[in-house]
């Protein structure tokens, strides 16, 4: 697994656990290190050696730890970058969605190995949609109903969001998007400002 998504993790970690109880999940998971590098690539192994000791010690579903990881990819200050490369998808949430579609090979443009799957969204009407998770990367459609939950935030969308199980070995994801502009939204500058 790519060191960027392991990184991920331990970023999330720190963050809204401590640096103790992510050195000790490593010493767990017999990892033989602390450290993730964003630029290797590890055995996905030991990738999920870490995610299961986690869940574990947090009594937490792999579902439920990926979706706040989700979460914190998009509303942690730490990750604002990421933030803002996904808030480029569209001036509301809706186009967002709609740039979905592309975000693997934009993904892959950035980081030439980091191969994320496919995603395929399916409008069923104005306000109802489906996101197809494509196969590759266990856990991902947890993930992304975490990132979905906190754009929709950020653009001041109230959505409701669903997992839907599997259709045609992709794992789907439900929304029905009840207001457009439920609330302001958090504040996004097309120009990077100076702090």
């Amino acid at each position: 697994m790519h060191g960027l998504i392991n990184r991920a993790i331990q970023s999330f970690v720190y963050a809204t656990y401590g640096r103790e109880f992510w050195v000790r999940a490593t010493e767990l998971a017999d990892l033989g290190f602390s450290e993730f590098e964003a630029m290797l690539v590890y055995d996905r192994d030991m990738s999920y050696r870490i995610l299961d000791v986690l869940c574990v010690q947090l009594k937490r579903s792999r579902e439920e730890f990926l979706e706040d990881l989700g979460t914190y990819l998009v509303s942690h200050p730490n990750m604002e970058g990421l933030r803002r490369l996904l808030r480029f998808g569209g001036v509301n949430f809706v186009e967002f969605l709609h740039s979905l579609d592309d975000l693997a090979d934009r993904v892959r443009w950035a980081v030439s190995d980091l191969d994320l799957p496919m995603l395929e969204l399916k409008e069923c009407s104005p306000s109802e949609y489906e996101l197809r998770c494509h196969p590759g990367l266990d856990g991902y459609s947890s993930v992304m109903v975490g990132v979905l939950r906190a754009m929709a935030d950020d653009y001041g969308a109230l959505v409701m969001l669903s997992r839907e199980g599997q259709r045609g070995g992709a794992d789907i994801i439900s929304m029905i998007l009840v207001a457009s502009a439920f609330t302001k939204g958090r504040r996004f500058d097309l120009g990077a400002r100076e702090a």
